[in-house]
C-alpha cells in the first residue's frame, strides 16, 4: 500500500511539474509575441515624421505615401488581432512599401542632408534592429512550447489539457526586409 501512495505521489508530481511548466511556457510565448507588437508600434509612431520629412521634400509622391501608410496600418491591425501569418505577409508589404520611401528620398540630396531624416533614420534602424530580435525571441519561445506539447510524455498531458502548438514568424522575403535599416543616406 506505501508503494502504491508513493507511485501516485510521483505521479501527481510530476503532473504538476509538467502542467506547470507548459504553462510558464505558453507564458513567454504570449510574452514574446507581446514585444513584437511593442516595436512594431514603436517603428509605426516613426513613420508619420518621417513621411512628414520626407513629404516636404517630394510632393509629388503621394502614391508613394499612401502606400506606406496603408501597410503600417496593415502590420499594426494584423498584429493586433495577434494573427501571426497576417502579420508576416502584412511585414513583407510594409518592408516594400518602405523601401520604395526611401527611394524617393534617395533622388533629394538636401533630404538626405536633414539633420530630422538622418535621426528618424537611425530611429528606424533601431527599431528594426529591436523587431529582429524580438522575432527571435518569439520563435525560440515558440520553439520551446512546441517542443514541450510534441515530446513523450509530455505530449500526452499536453493533449488532454488543450495545448497547441504555436505558430512561427516567419517573413517570407527575409532579404526585402533586411535592406531596410541597411539604406544609406
Amino acid at each position: 500500500m506505501l508503494v502504491f501512495l508513493g507511485v501516485i505521489a510521483v505521479i501527481a508530481i510530476w503532473l504538476w511539474l509538467t502542467y506547470n511548466g507548459l504553462v510558464k511556457s505558453n507564458i513567454r510565448v504570449d510574452e514574446a509575441w507581446s514585444d513584437i507588437t511593442v516595436q512594431l508600434k514603436r517603428r509605426f509612431d516613426l513613420i508619420p515624421n518621417l513621411i512628414s520629412t520626407v513629404k516636404g521634400y517630394a510632393k509629388h509622391e503621394k502614391e508613394v505615401f499612401e502606400s506606406v501608410t496603408k501597410a503600417r496600418s496593415n502590420v499594426l491591425n494584423a498584429a493586433e488581432a495577434g494573427n501571426i501569418e497576417e502579420t508576416a505577409k502584412a511585414e513583407n508589404q510594409f518592408a516594400a512599401a518602405l523601401k520604395s520611401l526611401f527611394a524617393v528620398a534617395e533622388a533629394y540630396p538636401d533630404l538626405k542632408a536633414n539633420e530630422n531624416f538622418k535621426h528618424l533614420q537611425e530611429e528606424l534602424v533601431d527599431t528594426e534592429d529591436k523587431i529582429q530580435a524580438s522575432r527571435r525571441f518569439y520563435n525560440g519561445a515558440a520553439r520551446d512550447v512546441n517542443t514541450k506539447i510534441m515530446v513523450f510524455p509530455t505530449n500526452l498531458i499536453a493533449g488532454m489539457l488543450g495545448f497547441k502548438k504555436r505558430e512561427f514568424f516567419e517573413v517570407d522575403d527575409q532579404a526585402a526586409v533586411e535592406a531596410v535599416p541597411e539604406a544609406k543616406f
